[in-house]
């Protein structure tokens, strides 16, 4: 099934602004409960999704960030 290459040039915006986003959230979510246990970051982490309008979010990718940011705050790459 080939891919018209003007539906991924279309798509690329909307995909980069909502990773800009989820970055926004994650740094969010790190800078305030940052080392508190995970399901305290994780519940920071979904609210900071929700007030950046980026919900749809894979819900072992919000795990992840989560155990990242309680497990070791200074090592996600943004």
């Amino acid at each position: 099934m080939a891919t018209d290459p003007s539906e991924y040039d279309n798509a690329m915006p909307i995909v980069a602004a909502h990773l800009a986003k989820v970055e926004r959230a994650v740094s969010r979510a790190r800078s305030s409960p940052a080392g508190q246990p995970y399901t305290t970051v994780r519940q920071a982490l979904l609210e900071a999704l929700q007030h950046e309008d980026a919900q749809r979010v894979a819900p072992q990718v919000v795990d992840e960030f989560a155990r990242r940011i309680s497990e070791e705050p200074d090592q996600l790459p943004f």
